[in-house]
């Protein structure tokens, strides 16, 4: 996959040939490389799920920036470990998953993607 990763006025764009173009507003950065005046930041994002509430399913988008191994678990109120929904090696993109919460009763549910030293949680409502 051809992939070309951007950032300039802190938008990040990520253009894949034939998937289209994926833009959006940092609020942060972090450098780590400063090469002939171009600044290329590790970018890694987990987005709110969709639906939220959901019942029985959602979709949790996710992006990462260089081939690393990633992980993608939902956890309930007590840290328990309900799902693995990514749990292996992935090339620089954009993902989208779906979690089916069929068997789980409602309440309050975390999401936490890790990858590299990058970790972010969000917290998703199942409403039956």
């Amino acid at each position: 996959m051809d992939l070309n990763i951007t950032l300039a006025n802190n938008v990040l764009r990520v253009a894949t040939h034939g998937n289209g173009v994926y833009e959006r507003k940092l609020l942060s950065t972090i450098v780590t490389k400063v090469d002939n005046d171009e600044i290329v930041s590790e970018y890694f994002q987990l987005e709110q799920n969709y639906p939220n509430p959901f019942n029985p399913s959602t979709r949790i988008q996710y992006a990462v920036s260089n081939r690393q191994f990633v992980s993608l678990k939902v956890y309930d109120v007590l840290g328990n470990e309900i799902a693995v929904l990514v749990n292996e090696e992935k090339s620089a993109g954009i993902y989208e998953i779906e979690f089916d919460a069929i068997g789980l009763s409602s309440g309050i549910y975390f999401y936490t993607l890790r990858s590299g030293g990058f970790a972010q949680t969000k917290k998703m409502i199942l409403l039956k």
